[in-house]
């Protein structure tokens, strides 16, 4: 028997932006349904449709895990209903073999009225458990999920982030044989994505698991391989997870620059001797860093100092040159040029953005923060989606 349980061909999906007129294509549709002929047009677009997935087809054996990646709208989520059922496909083929645990929106699969055991009856029914199996499992599910005070309870009082510690324990204590998860830890805390990522460490080997995420550290740390939508279509695919975060990570856009009110201004910004522009400068890990700043400082502040942050796509502060005893930058005819080296970056691949700031010495006060002042992207062999990587030396005892 084979081991592919997801098999995606040529799938396609519409909406429309009008709810007039969807009300008005979803009964023109039915009536083609039940003439046999709902296939017939759904190569077309209609007036203010547009397509939320298309043509995208993969295959998913048991043991590999998908990155589905892309921004807001690409149409990850009306894929992920698909695939469990929710929705149907305008056109081509999904084939789903074995038992299904879903998370794919929060609160969805319970019924606000019932208890969170209750829940866990009721969902455990639906992929064909009996009470007596739900029975055995069910001490094991709330003890995961961390819910023994409010598992009985009804859902609708719970918090989301409880509401999504029941839906994983429900959807991933089952044994499935897929596993479809959307934003998991999007509401989760620190302690329970940690339980979640050792849990499908455990699964993965005989589960094939669709993992939902803007997170790309959280996709690079389980998948397998990544597939990124954009405006519904399969953009990268197949290329290894590596190449499919690049590719994410290109397509973000710059949060724009911002300056606090003060007496200096940036007028050119260069990397490693290359001025920059709009577009990322490329910097090759483990090269020098040399940031170099050309500012217009007010003559009343005689001695300034600069503040460095670098933060990755994801807007995270991963680190900062900051120096204990700052050294004086003395602004003498009120152009003022400095240049800060960074011996051996070892920051991983990505893309990352500067923040620059300038203090008066004497003062004490913050004269400018400019964030996003620049950008540039780390290229490497190694595809590790750390913040940065720690260099040592190994050595084998006798």
């Amino acid at each position: 028997m084979s081991d592919t349980l997801i098999k995606v061909e040529g799938v396609s999906k519409k909406f429309c932006r009008s709810l007039k007129r969807s009300l008005w294509y979803g009964m023109q549709d039915l009536g083609s349904e039940l003439l046999g002929q709902r296939h017939s047009r759904n190569d077309q677009l209609r007036l203010n449709e547009f397509w939320a997935v298309k043509d995208v087809s993969f295959e998913l054996k048991r043991g590999e895990c998908l990155g589905l990646i892309g921004c807001n709208g690409a149409g990850k989520s009306t894929l992920l209903r698909m695939l469990n059922g929710l929705i149907k496909p305008d056109s081509g083929r999904i084939e789903m073999r074995g038992k299904i645990g879903a998370l794919i929106a929060l609160g969805a699969g319970f019924n606000p009225i019932l208890s969170g055991r209750e829940n866990i009856y009721v969902n455990a029914s639906i992929i064909g458990l009996g009470k007596r199996e739900i029975d055995k499992k069910i001490d094991e599910i709330i003890d995961f999920a961390e819910l023994s005070e409010f598992i009985d309870m009804p859902v609708q009082n719970y918090s989301s982030g409880m509401q999504v510690r029941l839906g994983f324990a429900v959807a991933s204590s089952l044994n499935p044989d897929i596993l479809l998860l959307d934003e998991v830890m999007a509401v989760g805390d620190m302690n329970f994505a940690i339980k979640c990522f050792n849990r499908m460490d455990r699964l993965i080997k005989n589960t094939a698991v669709i993992f939902v995420s803007h997170s790309m550290p959280q996709v690079s740390r389980i998948a397998s391989d990544v597939l990124l939508m954009e405006r519904g279509a399969a953009l990268v695919q197949g290329k290894g997870v590596a190449e499919g975060i690049d590719a994410y990570y290109g397509m973000v856009d710059a949060i724009p620059n911002f300056a606090l009110e003060g007496a200096v201004s940036i007028e050119t910004i260069a990397i490693n001797g290359e001025p920059y522009v709009k577009q990322p400068i490329v910097v090759r890990r483990l090269e020098d860093l040399r940031i170099s700043c050309r500012l217009q400082v007010a003559p009343e502040h005689r001695r300034v100092s600069l503040y460095l942050a670098f933060y990755n796509i994801e807007q995270t502060n991963v680190a900062e040159f900051l120096e204990d005893e700052p050294t004086a930058i003395v602004n003498r005819s009120g152009n003022v040029k400095v240049t800060v080296t960074i011996p051996r970056v070892n920051f991983s691949k990505g893309t990352y953005s500067l923040v620059v700031g300038i203090n008066d010495l004497d003062t004490g006060h913050i004269l400018m923060r400019i964030q996003s002042a620049a950008f540039f992207q780390v290229i490497g062999k190694r595809a590790v989606w750390s913040s940065f990587q720690l260099e040592g030396r190994l050595e084998q005892l006798p």
